[in-house]
């Protein structure tokens, strides 16, 4: 009979073996890449119109669109190096993190057009909802990062927040909050990997390029 390979209902989230031999990327994380692809492009796409009908506003348009989905995608990758134990809640939740990249992807002509979307911002909301969700069961799943896992859970929802409001703000404000959320944006990784692990032990561990 062939052989059948069963997906795991439910898995702890525990972390991955910092010298793990012979590791690959799975079909579901290639899948996760293709999806981002089609961001990217429609991103590029919106971008060479604006050049070619010589609108070169849409520079800055492509920037605040790139961001999102670039450190979207970071996001996702830093955690999967880190855990990944493929159970169905991880998969849901990493394709959750896609349907959020997707409807980023619809919302870009917006971004070009009025310097603002909600569709953007939905979808950007959705994606990293979606990694508050991954970092929550890692602190349920690993009791010795848990404060590390909580510190990047509570500064996502913290800046998601940020984002979220600034869809209210007068546009002359646009522009200033956008860099100052990227700003806090970055912040968290620091915060939570200084102030939630402050031995290497209890930090977020990646495998050796060298036994990859």
């Amino acid at each position: 009979m062939p052989v059948v390979n069963r997906i795991p209902f439910r898995l702890p989230t525990h972390p991955r073996d910092p010298h793990e031999h012979g590791r690959v990327s799975t079909p579901l994380e290639l899948f996760f890449d293709l999806v981002f692809v089609v961001a990217i492009a429609s991103n590029a796409a919106q971008l060479h119109h604006g050049i070619s009908g010589g609108h070169w506003s849409a520079i800055e348009g492509y920037t605040l669109t790139w961001f999102a989905i670039w450190w979207a995608w970071v996001n996702y990758t830093w955690f999967a190096s880190a855990y990944d134990n493929q159970d169905v809640p991880y998969r849901l939740l990493t394709f959750l993190i896609m349907a959020g990249a997707l409807a980023l992807a619809a919302g870009v002509p917006d971004i070009f057009d009025d310097g603002q979307s909600v569709v953007v911002v939905v979808g950007y909301a959705v994606m990293r909802v979606g990694m508050i969700g991954l970092w929550l069961r890692a602190a349920a799943g690993h009791p010795e990062r848990r404060k590390t896992a909580l510190q990047y859970a509570g500064g996502i929802l913290f800046v998601q927040l940020l984002w979220v409001g600034r869809l209210w703000l007068p546009e002359s404000w646009w522009i200033p909050t956008f860099f100052a959320a990227v700003a806090i944006e970055l912040l968290v990784p620091v915060v939570a990997e200084n102030l939630g692990g402050r031995t290497r032990s209890i930090r977020t561990t990646w495998p050796s390029a060298t036994h990859c």
